[in-house]
């Protein structure tokens, strides 16, 4: 019941003396109490009633009401038997609080009032159940075989008010009410999924209360394979599945929800889960041709017989597009502290549901071409060999005069699309690796893809952090390099060129690391460099003879320009 009904029934003598902006609040219980601090004794919700026995001076008020406030009661009622007018000092520490403050009239017992109350919200209980049992009976037959996750999400909208959204752990939009057409913006759904993974991580039971701005969402874990969204999970477990799993968003704060509710939103989500196995299910064929074409790659068949093979997935990967597209190979490693994970069907389940992302860099300026939408996942084949996960992924036949090293997948836009949620996720406990080829046209180049993906991911692993990636572009460039440079070579090396101007601007606030960097990001042009930091040309110069004086070298020679950037590169 509201506190609105309270006030406007006259039998309870109820006067308002405060909070008529938060009339709306919901009462679930009633409390009587004059103890100084019944936090222990309250859940939220409440309707606190007290006769000020707990009050000596003016100074007791205002902890008082905080102790309430914070344990999320819906109103304070003071009875005017004892003192007559309630305290100035109690109003306005109510008012600071936002904490609705009602007098009872003297001739009203508490008794009365907690009757009333108990009598309204155990009969709004039982409409509660009888609503909630024909609800459920109406989405178990709507199901997803009646048109999937969204009518579901349609029902709770229309039914229980409920705005909801399914994402996948990567946060991809899987699903969202249609009748509405509600959507999350993408940085808000990775946002969630960051949350939720981190929570699934921890071992916290689901839903998990995520605040945003002034909106508050309850994530519900979705567990695929039959398992009770309810069921306890080991470490192993939790692993094996939480880069794979969806999860319900629903706008709304389950924490004070009944558990007739809480039981109808677990069931909700084991209905999303049956089309989650669905369309893993559908993945299977898919799954085969991949690992058939990787076995013939990796067993050295000759490109006659991968052709052949790569004819008959390219109808199923790509129709539409001839039987001679173009393809890329991505590869995948997840990582976990500690024995017992294999690390090559979570990879294979993660990539596959990567690779639907919408990617922010693809080519053409129009998401990669498998980011149309939940289904574009049909177009991914994914294998999985030892403790790795292996992508082929078809792409249309590009013109003559292009290698096709622009289009399709590329590193950098499959790292931002999933770096935010898998790195709450998988914390100090774990790593994602990527590695990204060039596009080829023929299975003759299918090995050397391969084997370039493989390279690119192991560049990536030699890199800090918990989710890194790497495409075929940087294994061209000094980057290759550096990352298999031993790690007491890389720091004897940079403490010889850049310990001596540290040490320096520890000192002297020189600032002659930043006037390095940017020296040699422009090039060694005096001008630019001395525009871009604000300085007049003679004070760069003074600052790059210190430099040079500081380490023995001369930043006019290239050698020495090259130690410089790979000093830094590595530092």
């Amino acid at each position: 019941m509201r506190l609105r009904a309270l006030l406007d029934t006259d039998a309870l003598g109820l006067r308002l003396l405060g909070g008529g902006d938060e009339l709306d609040r919901t009462v679930r219980g009633v409390m009587t109490t004059d103890l100084r601090d019944p936090s222990r004794y309250l859940s939220g919700g409440e309707l606190v009633l007290t006769g000020l026995a707990w009050r000596r001076d003016a100074a007791d008020s205002e902890p008082f009401v905080r102790i309430l406030t914070q344990a999320g009661v819906a109103a304070l009622a003071v009875g005017e038997a004892e003192l007559g007018d309630i305290p100035d000092d109690l109003v306005a520490a109510c008012a600071r609080h936002r904490l609705p403050l009602f007098a009872v009239h003297e001739s009203v017992a508490f008794a009365t009032i907690t009757e009333h109350v108990v009598r309204q919200v155990s009969g709004e209980r039982a409409g509660d159940l009888a609503a909630v049992v024909d609800r459920h009976r109406r989405m178990m037959t709507s199901g997803p075989a009646g048109g999937g996750p969204d009518v579901v999400l349609d029902l709770l909208g229309s039914d229980l008010d409920l705005r909801a959204w399914v994402l996948s752990p990567t946060g991809r939009l899987v699903a969202g009410p249609k009748a509405t057409g509600a959507a999350l913006p993408a940085d808000l759904c990775a946002k969630l999924a960051a949350e939720h993974l981190a929570a699934t991580r921890t071992g916290r039971r689901g839903p998990h209360r995520v605040i945003v701005g002034t909106t508050t969402y309850s994530l519900f874990p979705v567990r695929s394979g039959g398992r009770s969204p309810q069921s306890s999970q080991s470490a192993r477990d939790v692993r094996e599945t939480m880069l794979s799993d969806w999860l319900l968003a629903v706008e709304a704060d389950a924490g004070d929800w009944a558990e007739e509710r809480l039981d109808l939103l677990h069931g909700v989500t084991q209905l999303i889960a049956v089309e989650r196995d669905r369309r893993d299910a559908a993945r299977t064929v898919r799954r085969r041709l991949a690992q058939e074409v990787l076995e013939l790659v990796q067993a050295g068949a000759a490109p006659a017989e991968i052709a052949a093979r790569l004819r008959v997935a390219a109808p199923v990967l790509l129709p539409g597009l001839g039987a001679a597209p173009h393809w890329q190979v991505v590869v995948a490693r997840v990582d976990w502290d500690g024995d017992g994970v294999e690390g090559g069907p979570v990879a294979q389940a993660l990539l596959e549901e990567i690779l639907v992302a919408p990617s922010p860099a693809a080519a053409g300026g129009g998401g990669h071409p498998h980011s149309a939408g939940p289904e574009s996942s049909d177009r991914i084949a994914v294998a999985h060999t030892g403790g790795e996960a292996v992508a082929l992924v078809p792409l249309p036949a590009v013109s003559a005069e292009h290698d096709g090293s622009e289009a399709g997948v590329l590193a950098d836009a499959l790292l931002e699309t999933v770096r935010g949620p898998l790195t709450a996720g998988l914390g100090d406990e774990g790593r994602v690796t990527l590695g990204v080829s060039a596009a080829v046209h023929s299975a003759e180049g299918l090995r050397g893809a391969l084997e370039e993906a493989r390279h690119a991911r192991r560049v990536a692993a030699a890199r800090p952090g918990p989710v890194c990636a790497a495409g075929h572009q940087e294994l061209a460039s000094h980057v290759l390099l550096l990352p298999f440079v031993p790690d007491d070579v890389r720091r004897a090396f940079t403490a010889r060129l850049l310990d001596p101007l540290r040490d320096y601007d520890r000192r002297h606030r020189a600032e002659l690391i930043p006037t390095l960097e940017a020296f040699l990001d422009c090039d060694g042009s005096w001008t630019r460099c001395a525009a871009r930091l604000h300085l007049h040309v003679n004070t760069l110069r003074y600052r790059v003879g210190r430099i040079e004086q500081l380490t023995g070298r001369d930043l006019s020679r290239l050698e020495d320009k090259l130690d410089f950037f790979l000093a830094l590169r590595m530092g």
